[in-house]
Formats: structure tokens, C-alpha cells, sequence
């Protein structure tokens, strides 16, 4: 009868084929089924523990859909009966059981089917998230001007929350202009907000000869639209003739991958996060042909495993240091996941860039410090 029933399982699955965790709620209750079974021939012919068989349907119910409830009930109910008749005398007790493996079935299957509904309406919500938020992140690269960009957004598997990590990367009269930020908070709300720095962003990044005058643009944009503890750090970088500048509004450092070391590109001096009116400097460096740059938000600082952050500065060459900038975020992703065990506490915004040299040409390799200086603030 067992083998019946897994033949007949495909009949009944739905739309689609059983996912692990529902054979594996199935393969319960029938171990279920055949341990009262054997339990009950090896204690005679008096059916007392038919009883037992009523927990088989819930067993499903857990992780199979109310259909395969159904069957699974059926064939409980159909067992307990067969016991029922092969005792010397049925018994009013025995036929209380059949009634009552009956019941189990009903109230099974009616679990399973409001289990259903409401795993199908937080997968619906879970795709509007994406929508909403793909919406706000669109596709970036493969060039933009005369670097090589990839972006990528990791989501967080802890919590069904959405970030309101951003990025965007734009060819403007001033030369390639990059931002990555991440908003305080969760939710719909921190992606309205990344729209708003988004859309913002858009706009001033074509119209503002100055990077710092782009931050004061964008600050006010999220002080406008914002509470009082709410704020979007941010590094806005503009590259130009092989001349990197870098603002940085209380977000982690770049990354700079040149020739097999990774340097992290710390600002001259702090400054608080767009909303708290920050006064920036700028860091300016010059880019060697072949120097690539990552810059992250903070969920890939902060991902551990048992209490050990995941090694970005010393991976970082190894993984993204080969092939093209795309792949190199692959490789990334691929090493992070595989850290955390595939549990992410917070969503990641990723961006790799590949600086090839102004018109394809080499320049003079020089050493990033001698380029370290702060602009003069115009103020």
C-alpha cells in the first residue's frame, strides 16, 4: 500500500514537482504509518495503538500541500480501518480511532491549505519587494566611459525585509561618476529613500563641476525626505584622465586592487552620513592601467561566521583581481555565500570597476601616495 502511495504522488502534487522539504514531510508520516503498523502486528491482533496513526496527516501537513494531506489521511485512514476489521472483536474504542484518524485528516488537510495561502501571498509580497527595488537599482556597465563596471546587489537571506542599498554609475561632462550608498533602515520606506538619492543623484551628477557641491545636492535632498535619525551614507568617486577623486559621507572605504595588493582608500578626514550636513574632502589618486576598485556597503564588512568576519581585504585580490569585472563579482559573491554558510545578515551592494589606461594607452605607473592630497575645500 506504501508503494501505491508513492506512485500516486505525482497525481497530486499541483503545480509543480514536491520541493525537498515536502518528501521529506511525506517520507515522516509514512515511516510514521509503517512503524504502527509493525508496532501493532508484533503486538497482536488487538488494535491498540491505531490511534498513533492520526499524527501521520499532521506530519504532512507541515510541509506538503493539502492535497498530498489528503492522500497521506486516506491512506491512514485505511490502515487504522484494516486493523479495526482483522481484530477478533471491533470494539467501540477501535472504531473511535477510525473515526478519529478521519478527523485528524480534515483538520490536517485544512491546515495545509491555509499554510498554502499565506506562503503563496509572502512569496507574492517577496516578488513586489524585488520589482520595487530592481526598479530603483537598474543594470549598470559593462562600460561606462572608459572603465570597465559591474554592479551587483546581494540579498540577505535572515529576514524578508528589503535594503535600500544603492548604486549607479554614470559618463558625465566631468568624467565617470560613481556612487554607492546604503539608507539606515529596512523595509519600503529605506528604498523610497534610495530612490529619492537616486533620482537626485541623476540629475545633479550632470550638472555640478564639483563632487563636493554633488554632496551638498544630495544632502539636502535627504534631509527634505527624511526623519531625524534617519541618514544615507555614501562614496560618491569621479574618474577623469586617470585621476580618481573620492568623497566619502561615513561609508566603508574603497578598495584599490594594484598588482596583488589591496589598499584601502581611507577619506583625509570623517565626515557624517548625507542628512547630517556633512563637509567632505577629497581624496584624490592617480590610477595606474590595470588598477581595479570595489566599492561595498557595509553588510559585506559585517558578515561572519561564528564570530569571524568574512577577510575581504585579504581575498579581495584572489577573487576579483582575474577575468572580467563581472566575473570577478561572481567570484566574490560565490566566496561570501559559501562563508556565511549561506545566511546573510544584511543585503550587499557591490561594485567593481577596471581603470585600462586613458584612450588605451599606458600612463606612468606612480605610487598612490604620492597622489594622496586633499583638495581645498571652497568654502
Amino acid at each position: 500500500m506504501l508503494l501505491s502511495t508513492m506512485k500516486l504522488l505525482p497525481l497530486v502534487r499541483g503545480r509543480g514537482p514536491l520541493s525537498p522539504a515536502s518528501r521529506a514531510g511525506i517520507g515522516a508520516a509514512l515511516v510514521l504509518l509503517a512503524l504502527v503498523s509493525a508496532v501493532e502486528l508484533a503486538d497482536g491482533r488487538e488494535p491498540n495503538y491505531v490511534g498513533l496513526i492520526a499524527a501521520a496527516p499532521f506530519l504532512a501537513a507541515v510541509f506538503a500541500g493539502w492535497r498530498v494531506v489528503l492522500l497521506i489521511g486516506v491512506l491512514a485512514t485505511l490502515v487504522a480501518l484494516g486493523f479495526n476489521l482483522a481484530a477478533p472483536e471491533p470494539t467501540l474504542q477501535s472504531g473511535v480511532n477510525v473515526a478519529g484518524v478521519t478527523l485528524a485528516t480534515a483538520i490536517a488537510a485544512v491546515v495545509a491549505s491555509l499554510r498554502e495561502r499565506q506562503a503563496e501571498r509572502i512569496a507574492e509580497l517577496a516578488r513586489l519587494a524585488t520589482v520595487a527595488q530592481q526598479a530603483v537599482l537598474r543594470p549598470i556597465g559593462p562600460q561606462v566611459g572608459g572603465l570597465a563596471v559591474a554592479g551587483r546587489y546581494v540579498s540577505a537571506t535572515a529576514a524578508a525585509d528589503i535594503g535600500g542599498d544603492l548604486y549607479e554609475a554614470l559618463d558625465t561632462p566631468y568624467g565617470v561618476r560613481i556612487i554607492v550608498g546604503d539608507v539606515r533602515g529596512k523595509g519600503l520606506d529605506a528604498v523610497r529613500l534610495a530612490s529619492i538619492v537616486l533620482g537626485s543623484y541623476r540629475h545633479v551628477a550632470y550638472e555640478r563641476a564639483d563632487l563636493r557641491a554633488v554632496v551638498a545636492d544630495l544632502d539636502r535632498a535627504v534631509a527634505r525626505s527624511v526623519g531625524d535619525e534617519d541618514f544615507v551614507t555614501a562614496v560618491l568617486l569621479e574618474e577623469r584622465g586617470g585621476t580618481l577623486s573620492i568623497v566619502n559621507c561615513g561609508h566603508p572605504a574603497p578598495l584599490l586592487l594594484r598588482r596583488g595588493a589591496t589598499i584601502p582608500l581611507e577619506p583625509p578626514a570623517t565626515a557624517p552620513p548625507l542628512g547630517f550636513m556633512p563637509v567632505v574632502q577629497t581624496r584624490v589618486e592617480r590610477l595606474e592601467p590595470g588598477d581595479r576598485l570595489l566599492l561595498f556597503t557595509d553588510g559585506l564588512g559585517e558578515a561572519r561566521r561564528d564570530g569571524e568576519f568574512f577577510p575581504t581585504a585579504d581575498r579581495a585580490w584572489g577573487l576579483l583581481g582575474h577575468g572580467r569585472v563581472d566575473d570577478g563579482l561572481a567570484s566574490l559573491e560565490t566566496a561570501l555565500v559559501e562563508w556565511v554558510r549561506g545566511r546573510l545578515d544584511d543585503d550587499i551592494a557591490l561594485v567593481l570597476m577596471e581603470y585600462t589606461g586613458a584612450n588605451g594607452a599606458a600612463e606612468r605607473p606612480a605610487p598612490s601616495w604620492e597622489f594622496n592630497t586633499a583638495a581645498p575645500d571652497p568654502r
